[in-house]
């Protein structure tokens, strides 16, 4: 299955953002309430309500902070 060239923008955020906001929350969640019964509840809980936000975040900011990048890079 291939996907068109257009949609690359909104698989990146996809991508980026499921990977983000699994390791983030998995992570947060431990650090907050440890690694004991009920964790992995827990951590479902906070990832299904972080994706989306975080979807959100890579596509509005991933074009402002790629061109940030690009001019701090400049040489």
């Amino acid at each position: 299955m291939r996907i068109a060239p257009r949609y690359a923008p909104q698989l990146f955020a996809l991508l980026m953002s499921f990977i983000m906001a699994f390791i983030m929350t998995a992570f947060v969640t431990w650090v907050n309430t440890g690694f004991n019964d009920g964790y992995f509840g827990r951590w479902a809980k906070s990832f299904i309500m972080a994706w989306p936000v975080a979807m959100v975040c890579v596509l509005l900011f991933a074009g402002r902070i790629r061109l940030l990048v690009s001019k701090l890079a400049a040489q």
